[in-house]
């Protein structure tokens, strides 16, 4: 490890990690891309408010339960190799869900982008691992792969708004052919093979029991923020059950799927635990944002994803100064520094219902974008500098099975706070039939389609009803979010701590010896 140091990257290096964020604007635009499409896609499939809550998040579940096996599997038949079978397969899958006729083939068609986006994302993280060992061009690295998830986070509603403006919803994944064709051109040229010279054999049982602990326990936590906790109960006992013998195994084997001794790691746990909680609120703003912009406050969804612009920029630039000052402020400033900007926007969108939503909403945002761009540019460089090279694979499915398993219960979790509140707020409409209530119920965009339905004062006291629920939702959605990237805050300033053999990048900088933090070679 030490000579990994002293390893420079040169210009194809550098050349072939654009080529290497291609894949990362892929996932990340769409997880987020339809945001500004749910009320064309309410319109012309008519899905429930439940098949609406699938169709967002089916996708994040899938991957988060396929990463470690596909993290896993690129580190035997090869990176680059799996990331290009990847590419491929989200094109094709891309365009079976332009063309879905029906809400239940769009989800399936998600599950089928899932599936093909497990390969790429673990694949990105570890090629850029060991493209860039020394530890100063690896930040930058990992500041721009970062940046390309924030930004294309934040750009698909952008995307998304453009598109709707011109054509139908289903331009929103078409618009992924040309980063697939870009990406398949540009991988075998630009980007080395690599994979784990010593793989040991693939454990199958394992890459079913990480399916097993994983979609129950995601499905038992959705059901319980939607306010079903009898059916919770079994799915959680049962993902609980398979994940203690998903780690049992794990302990037995002699090359594991996961490395479980990874987590005695101070630092590397922290980093996981905090990537999830960042995503989780990263991508719950994502879900309703766009639809209060557009539906609650009337604007297109160009408009509205424009106003988004100012978060995506400053997510991208947090990134980029986080890589610069951790040598100098180091990590237990950042990080906490960072959780607790978040903290703040999520704590601004409480102000909604007092008026000025439109600066409220934004405003808040931007301070989320510049939190959470802060915060994970330095925990994915925590999760690569644990490892060895030829680990960086499993180590990196394990950081984006959490980041996908946080962006899956970001939108169950606090799209379910939502939909809970403004469900309970909207109360019975005077000449409106209680039919047509039960309906208004479902989803804002549904209130919304009633009210020019039916017409007349009721119909106009109906809309006015159903945007003042919606923006007492957006109030309790802040304060569940902020309340836990508080503590996040708190807690990740005390993990952070200089303890023995662990040493802050900041307060290592005058160290004549240099500020590496020791790596950690994983057992098996």
């Amino acid at each position: 490890m030490a000579q990994d140091a002293t390893v420079k990257a040169g210009p194809r290096e550098w050349v072939g990690l654009v080529v290497l964020t291609l894949p990362v604007l892929l996932i990340a635009v769409d997880l987020t891309v339809l945001g500004f499409a749910v009320p064309a896609l309410s319109e012309d499939l008519a899905p429930t408010s439940t098949q609406l809550l699938w169709l967002v998040d089916i996708y994040s579940f899938v991957l988060a339960g396929l990463l470690v096996t596909m993290g896993t599997l690129g580190d035997r038949i090869g990176r680059r190799r799996l990331l290009m079978i990847g590419c491929a397969g989200f094109g094709l899958a891309s365009a079976l869900a332009a063309y879905a006729p029906s809400a239940i083939a769009l989800i399936g068609a998600r599950v089928l982008l899932g599936v093909a986006g497990a390969t790429l994302m673990p694949s990105t993280l570890s090629l850029l691992r060991n493209m860039f060992r020394d530890e100063r061009q690896r930040l930058v690295a990992v500041a721009a792969w970062g940046s390309a998830f924030s930004a294309g986070s934040a750009l698909g509603p952008v995307i998304g708004g453009v598109l709707l403006e011109h054509f139908w919803w289903g331009s929103v994944f078409l618009i992924n052919l040309p980063l697939v064709v870009l990406a398949l051109i540009g991988l075998p040229l630009l980007v080395p093979e690599t994979k784990d010279p010593s793989p040991g054999r693939f454990d199958l049982p394992s890459a079913a029991l990480t399916l097993l602990t994983v979609l129950p326990a995601v499905y038992a936590v959705k059901s319980f923020a939607h306010g079903d906790g009898l059916r919770s109960v079994p799915f959680l006992a049962a993902g609980l059950f398979f994940g203690a013998v998903f780690v049992r195994r794990q302990q037995r084997l002699t090359d594991p799927l996961i490395d479980i001794s990874l987590f005695r790691l101070r630092r590397f746990s922290t980093a996981i635990v905090t990537n999830v909680l960042v995503v989780f609120v990263m991508a719950g703003s994502l879900f309703f944002i766009p639809q209060y912009l557009q539906l609650s406050e009337g604007l297109t969804p160009l408009r509205g994803g424009l106003l988004l612009l100012p978060g995506a920029a400053l997510s991208v630039a947090a990134g980029f100064f986080a890589a610069a000052a951790a040598r100098r402020a180091g990590r237990r400033r950042l990080i906490p520094g960072g959780l607790a900007l978040a903290a703040l926007g999520f704590a601004a969108m409480t102000a909604v219902p007092l008026g000025h939503g439109v600066a409220v909403v934004v405003g808040a945002f931007c301070l989320v974008s510049l939190g959470v761009g802060t915060v994970m540019t330095l925990t994915n460089d925590m999760v690569l500098s644990a490892v060895p090279p030829e680990r960086a694979g499993a180590a990196s499915a394990v950081s984006e099975t959490g980041i996908e398993l946080g962006g899956a219960l970001g939108v169950a979790v606090l799209g379910s706070v939502l939909s809970s509140t403004y469900r309970m707020g909207l109360d019975p409409v005077e000449g409106v039939p209680a039919r047509l209530m039960a309906t208004a119920r479902e989803t804002l965009g549904n209130a919304l389609a009633a009210a020019a339905r039916l017409g007349g004062e009721a119909g106009r006291t109906l809309a006015a009803e159903a945007r003042t629920a919606f923006g007492h939702g957006i109030q309790a959605t802040g304060l569940a979010g902020a309340v836990p990237l508080a503590v996040a805050a708190v807690v990740a300033w005390l993990l952070l701590r200089p303890g023995s053999g662990e040493t802050d990048e900041g307060e290592a900088a005058h160290a004549e010896d240099g500020t590496r933090e020791p790596a950690a070679t994983p057992h098996g």
